[in-house]
């Protein structure tokens, strides 16, 4: 019996050493590669940055994250907080974050490590370009401003739980404190001379009027009653008393807000001199090209991006009058009604989950749901907008279809693919199953997601063609793109030309003529557009254009072994980063 249980208790010591030694050697391995190797150590300096910078906002944290306290993330009292704080204290943030990036051992790291450090060092270091500049950042605006924005970021804040009620219902009790913030960065940009100029003002203050006019209706009553009965977790008792708290909220907070906003840039009309570009400001050539690279994610001189604008929209001109010699009953089809039969959204939407295969890596089905824009929101957002779902969870993917002026069902088929597949919804479910650090989600670049939804809308044109009920359908559909490149290069010609070369609206309108448009009052329109939207049509137009002369260089550079679907593949698992970094890592790959 003894001899039997020594034997026993050595078999076991032998497995326990074993054992042992296989966790000390797997142990080792991970706390090699992980804790104290360079990896490690980089991969905790970012999640500790991205700790720090989505913790900054209630609404960055609770849209980045569905359960931020799985992430060891506390969540304090919601509040919107305020507009652009101390900008010495941000340039001092961004420099120490650069400083500590570029402590690292580039060689050490990992490529997906290097992709992300090269990404945030570029960020940070253009963050500092700011400067002085500081003034010319402006948060209001008729169709982008935070005024226009604010209640559908709030009627779209999910419930995931109780406390996400709260702090909704927090959040809604804050817009006046919110707002005021605002009217002190408008007052000192008064001061300075940066305010804007009346008709800007004029159209903000109606979108605001817009939005208050009927408290007893509006729009964020009906959402949140219906959010409510969504979330499925609370008795009728105490959905009703949270509805009339929301009321009281929002008639007593909401709408006051709106109104002290109103009456105090109302106090500040005339002060703004400036009703042209950014170049009219001192410094607005330089924040100008701050923009381009914050925002689009573009480095390249302003001249040789008129240049790359100017050789595309010569090169799509030609392809134009080429087709319109070979085939002049293509422009009475555009123009004379051949179109797409009516089709549901959703069918639309698998149409073209189909028919991407086609050009596209193939991922894994996502779920997604197609909304609606309220009716009094309709005038002042964009015909359609995608939100990204929390980081923690990959879901909802939601497609907003703005149903005000639209034109056809061309318009909407290529819409929802620049929302949905192969755009928005299909480039961030793709690139979220790569696993990526989660600073990745937090700091991007416009310029790559707006681009990558403009340069797959050309193949959508063409996967429309097959319900277009006509023997030249794909040229048809060609055509319908053409169109619509020349118009986006147009605008960002205009862009650069007002922002940056100083074009006055008789310039622009001067310039405009050239291609036909001739209305004094769609002149004035698209001029005051771009004067008060700087960058955002070219973020849009040269982000798509970076696609294709990458992919041209592709062709080029790899020959009979180019494949669309696997250039395609590499660009999705990069992610959104500014365009040298893009570049440098396709070259690599």
């Amino acid at each position: 019996m003894f001899s039997k249980l020594s034997k026993t208790k050595k078999v076991v010591s032998v497995a326990f050493l074993l054992s042992f030694v296989l966790i000390f050697g797997i142990s080792i391995g991970y706390l090699t590669n992980h804790v104290f190797s360079e990896n490690g150590k980089f991969e905790s300096f970012t999640e500790e940055i991205f700790k720090n910078e989505v913790s900054g906002s209630t609404l960055t944290l609770h849209y980045a994250l569905a359960n931020p306290e799985k992430q060891g993330i506390t969540r304090s009292r919601a509040t919107l907080g305020t507009v652009f704080s101390d900008i010495n204290e941000s340039q001092k943030l961004c420099q120490q974050y650069e400083d500590k990036l570029k402590s690292f051992s580039y060689s050490r790291l990992s490529r997906e490590n290097r992709l992300t450090l090269d990404m945030l060092l570029l960020y940070f270091h253009t963050q500092n370009f700011l400067g002085d500049n500081y003034f010319l950042e402006e948060p209001l605006g008729p169709s982008l401003g935070i005024q226009a924005q604010l209640p559908v970021l709030l009627a779209e804040y999910a419930f995931y739980k109780d406390q996400d009620i709260t702090d909704y219902l927090n959040l809604l009790s804050d817009v006046d404190s919110y707002f005021k913030s605002i009217l002190e960065f408008e007052q000192q940009k008064a001061q300075a001379g940066y305010f804007m100029s009346d008709a800007t003002l004029d159209r903000i203050l109606k979108q605001c009027s817009d939005f208050i006019k009927d408290p007893e209706s509006n729009y964020m009553l009906e959402i949140f009653q219906q959010k409510l009965e969504d979330y499925g977790k609370l008795s009728e008792a105490d959905q009703q008393i949270l509805i009339d708290k929301h009321k009281e909220i929002l008639l007593n907070k909401v709408i006051p807000a709106y109104q002290m906003l109103m009456d105090g840039l109302e106090k500040l009309r005339g002060t703004g001199t400036n009703d042209r570009g950014l170049a009219y400001f001192e410094g607005g050539k330089d924040y100008y090209q701050y923009l381009l690279q914050s925002t689009a994610g573009i480095y390249a001189p302003v001249k040789q991006l008129e240049q790359r604008l100017t050789s595309q929209l010569l090169a799509d001109s030609k392809e134009i009058s080429l087709m319109l010699r070979e085939q002049p009953s293509l422009l009475t089809k555009l123009t004379g009604g051949v179109d797409l039969p009516d089709m549901e959204p959703e069918t639309i939407v698998k149409s073209l989950q189909t028919q991407i295969s086609e050009d596209f890596p193939e991922t894994e089905a996502a779920s997604y749901e197609i909304r609606y824009v309220h009716k009094s929101m309709e005038k002042y957002l964009s015909p359609a907008f995608y939100l990204t779902p929390p980081l923690d969870t990959g879901s909802p993917n939601v497609i907003y279809i703005n149903q005000d002026g639209r034109s056809s069902n061309l318009e909407l088929f290529t819409t929802l693919a620049h929302e949905g597949f192969p755009g928005h919804l299909y480039q961030t479910v793709f690139f979220g199953r790569q696993n990526p650090s989660h600073i990745r989600y937090l700091i991007d670049s416009s310029g790559y997601v707006e681009g990558w939804a403009t340069y797959v809308e050309s193949y959508a044109y063409r996967y429309a063609a097959k319900y277009v009920d006509d023997e030249a359908a794909t040229d048809v559909t060609r055509l319908a793109w053409l169109n619509r490149s020349v118009n986006l290069c147009i605008y960002s010609l205009l862009d650069i030309g007002i922002h940056y070369r100083g074009w006055t609206q008789e310039k622009a309108a001067e310039f405009l003529n050239v291609f036909g448009i001739r209305s004094a009052s769609v002149v004035s329109e698209i001029y005051r557009y771009i004067v008060e939207t700087p960058v955002n049509y070219v973020k849009y137009y040269l982000g798509c254009l970076n696609f294709m002369d990458l992919r041209d260089n592709q062709k080029e550079l790899l020959g009979d072994d180019f494949d669309l679907k696997d250039f395609h593949r590499k660009i999705l698992e990069i992610g959104p980063v500014q365009f040298p970094v893009l570049e440098k890592y396709m070259q690599e790959s």
